[in-house]
């Protein structure tokens, strides 16, 4: 999770939505670490968990991420959400919770909902305070 909460520190640095992700093999091995990159992409999909999984499985040259686990500094949307079930990852770790459209409990539990298709594990609130921290300081800065 600390290496999430680096990656989203590199966000905030690039003036980006301070979200990290990090995606660990069964083993243990770093199969990839990235953050968002909406606004220097232009692109609406550039939330970090998208672009780990797309890394992830370009590295493995396979889609599926069965066994692995998913560090993210924010708790998925809807749509990282159902590509996470989709990719078969094992397990979600989340620190900050999105009231506002977080997909793993705090508005919605898509996970639960997608149990017949991919069982994931959620586990919130891991370095919560930390990331909620980034996140508050980025959104106080624009307002």
């Amino acid at each position: 999770m600390r290496s999430a909460l680096a990656q989203a520190q590199a966000a905030l640095q690039e003036g980006e939505v301070p979200v990290g992700a990090v995606i660990v093999s069964a083993d243990g091995e770093v199969l990839a670490a990235e953050h968002n990159l909406r606004e220097s992409r232009h692109d609406p999909t550039a939330h970090a968990e998208i672009l780990a999984l797309r890394a992830a499985g370009e590295r493995l040259g396979n889609w599926r991420l069965a066994g692995a686990t998913l560090y993210v500094t924010l708790e998925p949307c809807p749509m990282c959400a159902a590509a996470i079930a989709m990719a078969r990852v094992a397990r979600v770790v989340f620190g900050a919770q999105d009231p506002r459209i977080g997909a793993a409990g705090s508005r919605m539990h898509l996970f639960a909902e997608l149990a017949q298709e991919s069982e994931v594990d959620v586990i919130g609130g891991v370095l919560e305070e930390e990331s909620s921290v980034l996140l508050r300081s980025f959104f106080s800065e624009r307002r």
